[in-house]
């Protein structure tokens, strides 16, 4: 279980405190997906799929079979009522489109794709000055360190979810959120979490 602490001098309770902004990873955060191709699907056979999405690529028909993390819908429920909520995924846009179309209820304000992630080295990482200037309001939630490491003192690290059941990843961050959003500067708080950066990068690299 995931323990994370606010210290009390960093958070002040003044309604004038700008609205964060929460920026989610999808694959492996919120959701785990596969397509028919996989020979070794992650998931437990027989285990039905969330939902199904059919999408071209390459003008080629794909199918994926998607997996919400378990208490994803709720996660987005209350947490849409504290931050502007913001998709930013490393994945193509017709996917990520169709995903974040099953997953919203007028909580995502904003889509960031692969396309706005820069390659480096052979593997993407999410520039957050893309989505605020001001990077003392923004929060990214990701569940790989390399995608958010410019930007580490944002980040919230989450382990990969691939099919437990029993994961409560999400609830576990509600306390940390709810406390966060009334910081004057998010990294303030975020920077002593860094080397939960590491273990989690351990976790996800193996």
């Amino acid at each position: 279980m995931e323990i994370y602490s606010v210290h009390t001098q960093e958070v002040f309770t003044d309604d004038a405190v700008k609205r964060k902004i929460l920026v989610l990873d999808l694959d492996e955060t919120l959701i785990h997906s596969h397509h028919d191709g996989v020979v070794r699907p992650k998931v437990k056979p027989g285990t039905p799929p969330d939902f199904i999405l059919k999408v071209l690529i390459d003008k080629y028909p794909v199918r994926f079979l998607v997996y919400k993390r378990p208490h994803v819908d709720f996660f987005l429920e209350v947490v849409s009522q504290w931050y502007e909520l913001v998709v930013f995924t490393a994945s193509m846009e017709i996917y990520g489109s169709a995903v974040s179309d099953k997953l919203d209820r007028d909580f995502l304000k904003r889509r960031y794709y692969r396309q706005h992630c820069t390659l480096d080295l052979g593997s993407y990482f999410k520039d957050l000055s893309v989505v605020h200037n001001d990077l003392s309001s923004v929060v990214i939630l990701d569940n790989s360190p390399r995608a958010y490491r410019i930007h580490p003192n944002n980040a919230i690290p989450i382990k990969s979810w691939f099919s437990d059941p029993s994961d409560t990843a999400l609830l576990n961050l509600l306390p940390m959120l709810d406390a966060l959003r009334f910081t004057s500067d998010v990294r303030s708080v975020l920077s002593r979490n860094l080397h939960q950066h590491r273990l989690w990068g351990f976790v996800h690299q193996n």
